[in-house]
């Protein structure tokens, strides 16, 4: 199989299985079985949950915190599929340094995109040894991002495909046309960053809000608590460091200073909504930019999906399939807009 084909083939797997691991990922944190396995990577020193059951020796050399099967296997269910993703992107990586010289794909790229998952991975051990601190389970959700939009833009740059081709129609030899239809492009690839910048901003709030616990701050919509600003402390409630040796589950925070995480969350929803909205409304209503159309509507179809699932989670009071799509909704939404930002890009 030429090599071209297999590479196309595993950034493709990689997308998928990445997309995946994000998602389980929020599904053990929300099931409360982040420290589900209190060791890494084993669970209580074995490959398995089943061989920890078996081993009471192994289960009393961490007596703060008892095997639970369920939620053991729910996380080791997720760091395999992060192992096996791992594995997919070293072989990218394999790939792109051994035929760097037929330029299928950029070698430092796929050197990148490797440096990404081994921080990832690194991230996913601290998230266990340091107890679900905050930051860092912030960071993981981030690099997870992160690694999945480095997946999908290299799926959409490889060649043997126009996912991520040029939007720019064609000028029919008239170079007034075509200088008006690049700068109507430029334009339209400035907002499609800006757009791409307040989402990142907004999945990273989203991150502090839930590694926080401050979902459940606001339980009511559009108000927070029955008011439109409720008490609030700011000055809590973005503390990055507090120090090692404490156990986050369940949050650590006073109601001040989650209510104050979950309204910027919402605030930056808001301020995300707009710049999305207006790159994707720009572009729908720009005849010279046909190619980039489908693209532009699937932002908004992911827009307006996850706007949905937000108010309903807290509508709903936040129900466990509800907040696991909300994730979802967040990879689905960043991909839909990083295939915006590829197809007006100039290049």
């Amino acid at each position: 199989m030429p090599v071209a084909r297999w590479i196309r083939r595993l950034a493709l797997a990689g997308v998928l299985l990445c997309f995946v691991v994000v998602v389980l990922g929020a599904y053990v944190r929300l099931n409360a079985a982040g420290l589900g396995c209190p060791d890494w990577p084993g669970c209580y020193g074995h490959i398995t949950p089943l061989g920890a059951e078996h081993n009471a020796a192994a289960q009393a050399a961490f007596p703060s915190r008892p095997l639970e099967a369920g939620k053991a296997w729910k996380e080791m269910i997720h760091r395999y599929a992060a192992g096996t993703l791992v594995l997919i992107i070293v072989l990218i990586a394999a790939l792109a340094i051994v035929h760097r010289k037929r330029n299928l794909l950029s070698a430092p790229y796929a050197v990148a995109l490797l440096g990404t998952v081994v921080v990832q991975a690194v991230l996913g051990m601290l998230t266990v040894t340091w107890q679900l601190k905050p930051l860092i389970v912030t960071l993981h959700l981030i690099f997870g991002m992160t690694t999945l939009a480095l997946l999908w833009w290299l799926w959409l740059s490889l060649p043997g495909q126009s996912w991520g081709g040029m939007a720019m129609a064609g000028s029919g030899g008239r170079g007034g046309v075509a200088a008006t239809t690049a700068a109507t492009m430029r334009f339209a690839h400035q907002l499609a960053l800006l757009g791409f910048v307040a989402l990142a901003v907004q999945i990273a709030l989203g991150g502090w809000t839930s590694s926080n616990y401050a979902a459940v701050a606001c339980p009511d919509f559009p108000t927070c608590q029955n008011s439109w600003w409720p008490h609030t402390d700011y000055r809590n409630a973005f503390v990055l460091w507090r120090g090692l040796g404490i156990n986050y589950e369940g949050g650590v925070l006073d109601n001040p200073a989650r209510v104050a995480i979950h309204l910027t969350h919402r605030l930056g929803a808001i301020v995300a909504t707009l710049a999305l909205g207006l790159v994707s409304v720009f572009v729908v209503f720009q005849k010279s930019l046909p190619a980039a159309l489908p693209a532009a509507y699937a932002v908004l179809g992911a827009l307006a999906l996850q706007l949905t699932i937000g108010i309903s989670m807290v509508l709903h009071t936040f129900p466990l399939r509800l907040t696991t799509a909300h994730t979802a909704g967040a990879a689905l939404l960043l991909m839909a807009t990083l295939t915006l930002v590829r197809r007006v890009s100039a290049r």
